[in-house]
């Protein structure tokens, strides 16, 4: 995920030329709720892990949720060994790139979660990539950490898909809860360090100001940083 290996040919355009990166918005949309939810109350802290391509864009999507404390991008699925990311990046590991996402069920649910990350975070229709990234690594993969969760997964996954929202099948997975390893400190806070960087100027900014346009009331201003780079409000 160098600056180099990342830009996309469209990406390239953003740079030299000034396209505008709404282009890489117009699959964005607010999706149904879920109809089977479950916001916890008797909890201050509950994890999901999500998988949709490339990680920067999941974590800074989920950086300005309300009610997140913490995202950290990673690896989700094979062993402790192979999870870095030149080992990753074969395609060859088992892995997802993924994010952990840590929050207050009392002020998100694990519904409005999983319901953001269907409409603003990927596309969920695209089998083994995103956009320009290419492989295994890329799924769209979702790791329910129990019972509960994993009800509320794939009862979604099943709704969304009998009321035909999108023009394709959905191919997101939905699995148990394969081990997590975070990913080197450099993929941390990468969209919110680079901004001008053209492979997130098109592809990861436009989603953020998407959740803010279509989840105005779940969207905060400024991320929740695992750096000093900024400050949760």
């Amino acid at each position: 995920m160098t600056a180099i290996s990342r830009l996309s040919l469209l990406g390239l355009l953003v740079a030299l030329f000034g396209i505008s990166p709404t282009l890489a918005n117009d699959k964005t949309m607010v999706v149904p709720a879920p109809l089977v939810d479950d916001r916890r109350q008797d909890a201050t802290a509950e994890t999901a892990v999500l998988a949709g391509g490339c990680f920067w864009g999941v974590q800074a999507v989920f950086q300005h949720v309300k009610g997140v404390s913490r995202a950290v991008s990673g690896y989700a699925g094979g062993t402790k060994e192979s999870a870095t990311y030149d080992m990753v990046s074969s395609g060859r590991t088992g892995h997802a790139e993924a994010v952990e996402i840590t929050f207050d069920p009392r002020v998100v649910s694990y519904g409005t979660i999983l319901r953001i990350f269907f409409s603003v975070a990927h596309n969920p229709t695209e089998l083994n990539r995103q956009g320009p990234d290419l492989g295994p690594q890329y799924r769209s993969a979702i790791f329910t950490q129990d019972a509960t969760q994993r009800r509320i997964a794939e009862a979604y996954v099943a709704q969304l898909d009998k009321a035909g929202i999108y023009r394709r099948r959905i191919v997101t997975q939905v699995n148990g809860a394969d081990p997590f390893y975070a990913a080197e400190a450099y993929h941390q806070d990468y969209a919110t360090l680079h901004p001008r960087e053209p492979y997130i100027v098109f592809h990861d900014l436009p989603k953020i100001e998407a959740l803010k346009r279509l989840f105005a009331a779940s969207a905060r201003s400024k991320p929740v940083l695992l750096t000093k780079a900024g400050a949760e409000e």
